[in-house]
C-alpha cells in the first residue's frame, strides 16, 4: 500500500508519457466546489483581519509553484518529472506534477500548519539549564513535512497511481527533506516577518512564479 522509493518501471514511465495536462477530458463540478471552499477559507480569514493566516495561506502555495514549475522543467528537460500525477486520479492536472485537488489543498496547508502552532510562536521545546532549545515553529514544519512525506507514500502506492515517481533515487525521504520541509518552513515563519520583508517576500514570490507561468506554458515547455 505504502511506496517509498521510485521504482523506474516501464510501467512509470508509461503512466508519465500518458498525461494529458490542462485537458478537460475528466472535468467535474468538484472543480467549482472545492474552489468554493478555498475562497470560503480565506476571506474568512480576511474578514478577522487574520494577516499572519493569509500570509502563511501564500507563502507555503507561492512556494509550492515555484516547486510545481520546477519540477515540470525538469520533466521536459529530461524525460520525467521527479514527481507526477495520473490521469485516473484527477479531474483536472495543471502542470504534469500537480491536479487541481492537490494544488487547492496545498493553497490551505500553509493556513493550517500556522493554526496548529502554539499560541506563543515564540516557544521553544527543551530549553532550560543553558539550552536554547528548538523552536516551536521548526518542529512545526518537521512535524507537517513528515505528515505529507507520509501521506505522499501512500498516494504513490495507490492503484490508480495518484503519485507516480520514475527515478529510483526519489521518494518519501528526498521528498521530505528537499520538499516538504522548505513548505512549511515558509508558512510557520514568513508570517511574523517584519511587515515590509513579509511583503517583499510574498511579492517577489508570487512575481516570479507569474512571470514563469506566463513564459513557460506558451512555450509548451510547462
Amino acid at each position: 500500500m505504502f511506496r517509498f522509493w521510485g521504482d523506474g518501471s516501464q510501467e512509470a514511465m508509461d503512466l508519465v508519457n500518458a498525461i494529458r495536462v490542462r485537458s478537460t477530458e475528466n472535468f467535474n463540478w468538484t472543480f467549482i466546489f472545492i474552489l468554493a471552499v478555498v475562497f470560503y477559507v480565506y476571506w474568512s480569514e480576511i474578514n478577522r483581519k487574520n494577516i499572519e493566516a493569509v500570509c502563511a495561506g501564500l507563502a507555503l502555495y507561492g512556494v509550492h509553484w515555484l516547486y510545481e514549475i520546477v519540477n515540470a522543467v525538469i520533466g521536459h528537460v529530461f524525460g520525467y518529472p521527479l514527481w507526477s500525477v495520473s490521469n485516473a486520479s484527477t479531474t483536472f492536472i495543471l502542470l504534469i506534477g500537480v491536479c487541481w485537488e492537490l494544488s487547492m489543498m496545498f493553497s490551505l496547508a500553509g493556513i493550517i500548519s500556522f493554526k496548529m502552532l502554539p499560541q506563543d510562536r515564540n516557544k521553544r521545546y527543551f530549553a532550560g539549564n543553558g539550552r536554547r532549545g528548538i523552536s516551536c515553529r521548526l518542529v512545526g514544519a518537521l512535524e507537517m513535512a513528515l505528515l505529507f512525506a507520509l501521506f505522499e507514500s501512500f498516494l504513490a502506492g495507490t492503484s490508480n497511481h495518484s503519485f507516480i515517481w520514475v527515478y529510483k533515487w526519489w521518494g518519501v525521504l528526498p521528498v521530505f527533506i528537499t520538499t516538504y520541509v522548505p513548505f512549511f518552513l515558509a508558512s510557520n515563519y514568513v508570517p511574523d516577518m517584519e511587515p515590509k520583508k513579509r511583503r517583499t517576500f510574498l511579492l517577489a514570490l508570487w512575481g516570479l512564479v507569474a512571470v514563469l507561468l506566463a513564459v513557460l506554458i506558451p512555450l509548451g515547455i510547462i
